[in-house]
Parts: C-alpha cells; structure tokens; sequence
C-alpha cells in the first residue's frame, strides 16, 4: 500500500492507494474509499492477459531474448510471490506449458511457457517475492 500526503488548494489529504487492477484504482482519502479511473498513456506496457479459470492463467507479456542466442527468459507479469514451481533445470517444455504459479493481488496466476524448449535456469524460488519483469525461467 502507498500512502501520500498531498495539499490540495491549501487542504491536506491522507491518500493511500490500496490497490490497482486495469485502470482501476482503489485509494482511501482522508479514511473514505474511492474506486478511481486511471487514463492509461501510450506508453504504458499492456496489461497482461488474464483468462477466467482457476487458477488464472496469465499469459506472460514480458519476453525477452536472453545474451545468448536462442534463449528465452519468462519474466513475471505482475509483482507476486511465487506459490510453486513446475520444472527443473533440464526440463522440456512446450509453449502454453505451466511453469509456475504466482500469486499476486490475491490471487494465482499460472506463468505459462512462450516458447517450446529445455529449461536452462529456474531463477525463483518457491516463496521468493518477485517485481514486475523480474527473470523467472531462462529457456533455450
């Protein structure tokens, strides 16, 4: 939760933003919850996709290519905590395959393979915390 001090026209207010889902969020002013709108700008990254079944299944939207040639690191779309891990070093795995699952904003998000390939690195751990587009699985 982040929580500003802001003077607005010579009133103070205590805002606190509890939590931000789309272009939605939900602050306290002063005590007092409000649901706000947030226009997105252009250069926004594009909110991960979000499929309605349990658990959620995320499609990850932040892939890169890693130093080496034919690598891909799966990155986490969302901060979390990483709730289980599906493979190991030396796994193969084929795209739309679940690798993990990620909890974040109360809820599981199961972090799917871009790519089919052989697990190179698993970078997390159960339990880790991780930030948005921090590296989980280098495949290759």
């Amino acid at each position: 939760m982040k929580e500003y001090k802001l003077t607005i026209n010579g009133n103070d207010y205590a805002v606190a933003i509890t939590s931000v889902e789309d272009s939605i969020a939900e602050v306290e002013v002063n005590g007092t919850p409000f649901k706000v709108e947030i226009e997105k700008t252009a250069k926004e990254k594009p909110a991960p996709i979000v499929r309605a079944n349990k658990p959620a299944q995320v499609e990850t939207t932040v892939t890169r290519p890693a130093s080496s040639g034919g690598e891909t690191i799966i990155s986490s779309p969302l901060p979390g905590v990483i709730l289980e891990i599906e493979v190991k070093e030396g796994d193969s795995v084929t795209k739309g395959q679940k690798l993990m699952v990620l909890e974040a904003m109360k809820m599981e998000n199961a972090i799917e393979s871009t790519t089919d390939g052989k697990v190179i690195s698993v970078k997390a751990n159960k339990g880790d915390s991780v930030l948005e587009g921090a590296a989980l699985i280098i495949i290759g």
